[in-house]
């Protein structure tokens, strides 16, 4: 498996946080769980604030972060597109291949 195809896209991103924030977690538990950088988690974490699919509260003096009901329901729209993808291209991967753009422009 080469290089490019590990990568994960920012949908994919945001899902894993999602999931990660299901029952609440902290910036640090979703950094090294999310696999992130401190300051790819924080752009990630203004954005999905930003949109609410995620919310900041204080719990004990902590600011814990815990996924919204727009939140859930994007996680689960996610869940269905990514397993409709693996059924569509029978190998169990949801790298998706488009037309060549010629193709895509007469459309």
């Amino acid at each position: 498996m080469d290089a490019a195809s590990k990568r994960r896209d920012k949908l994919g991103i945001m899902a894993e946080i999602l999931e990660i924030a299901k029952n609440g977690a902290l910036k640090t538990q979703i950094m090294y769980n999310a696999n992130l950088s401190f300051a790819q988690l924080s752009e990630y974490l203004e954005y999905m604030l930003k949109i609410s699919l995620i919310e900041r509260l204080n719990a004990q003096g902590k600011e814990v972060y815990l996924t919204t009901e727009k939140g859930s329901d994007f996680l689960q729209r996610h869940c269905e597109l990514t397993e409709l993808l693996k059924e569509e291209n029978g190998n169990g991967r949801n790298g998706v291949k488009l037309p060549p753009q010629n193709l895509l422009k007469r459309a």
